[in-house]
Formats: structure tokens, sequence, C-alpha cells
């Protein structure tokens, strides 16, 4: 696969819009980058041109950003670059740039934020609970590993249902 990955620096330019396509939500924003450069023999600092991207956030992403991105937040951007052409309502030739975000976040660089864990899916919420003697400071874990019958392989000593069983099975193999 040939994409071309790019990662963007820059500010949301309105708030993201989410919406389905068919079970999918997707979150579509513009974002502005403007490059600085320093004049080294002034000191001071010039504004480049603005560059605008059109940026796309599917599924989880998507909804993440439409609840965490406002116009004007610093962000970085990474996903896959797409360049598109068409001609607008005035019959001129467009050239829009196109990101699909695999990425995104706050530019930590211009400021604070917090995290919110999304809610743990179905699967997780059925996974087993942590073994309450874990929280036992006196436990010794090692000490249950070596418990009698622990082991799995560990020899055991043979009971009189494991000779019956042996002889069960060589009898049968015999026949």
């Amino acid at each position: 696969m040939n994409d071309s990955i790019i990662t963007l620096r820059g500010y949301v330019g309105a708030d993201p819009v989410v919406r389905s396509v068919g079970e999918v939500s997707v979150a579509n924003f513009r974002m502005a980058c403007t490059p600085r450069k320093l004049n080294r023999t002034t000191g001071e600092w010039s504004d480049g041109v603005t560059q605008w991207f059109t940026v796309s956030a599917w599924r989880q992403l998507g909804e993440n950003v439409g609840r965490s991105l406002r116009k004007g937040d610093p962000v970085v951007v990474q996903g896959r670059l797409s360049a598109r052409s068409y001609v607008n309502k005035d019959g001129l030739e467009v050239n829009t740039f196109e990101v699909e975000a695999t990425v995104v976040g706050h530019d930590l660089n211009r400021g604070m934020t917090s995290l919110s864990r999304n809610p743990r899916s179905l699967a997780a919420a059925a996974a087993p609970a942590p073994d309450p003697r874990d929280d036992d400071p006196e436990r010794d874990p090692i000490a249950d590993w070596r418990a009698p019958g622990a082991d799995p392989w560990e020899e055991k000593p043979a009971t009189a249902d494991d000779v019956d069983a042996a002889a069960e099975t060589e009898t049968s193999a015999a026949a």
C-alpha cells in the first residue's frame, strides 16, 4: 500500500460535524496550518500562507472528535493524505487536500487537556472479575502457584481411579 501518511499541527477551523454513513459515524472538520518562519537577520517571526485541510475521522475516533474538539482548538492530526480537484460554481478548478485521520489529539504544546476513557465494550464487561486476593498484601502468588495440584505439569500420585482407567484403556487398545 502506497499511502501518503502526514502529520499536521494546526487549529480547528470550525466545530466538527458528526454524521452517520450507514451504521458508521464520521466526523468532518476543517483544519488550518500556518507555517511560521524566523528571519535570522531581524530576529522576527513571520507567518507563511495558511493551508487548509479537510479532516475525516471515522468510527469511534469520529465520535470522540465530535465530543472533544471545538473551533480554535490546537490539534495534531495524523492520517492518509489525498488530493482532489473539482470545478466550483464560478467555473474555476479547485484543488483540495483531505486527510483521513488515524490519530487526532490536542496539541499539548499549546495547552492542557484531560482524558475521559470510552465506556468499556460488552466483551470487556463480560471479562472475569479480578481475583479479590490480589489486594491482599500478605498474599504470596508464588505460594499459590506451588500449591498441590496448581501446576498442570506436576507429576501427581496415581489414584485407584487412574489405575482403573489405565487398565480399561489397555484392554480396549488390545481388542
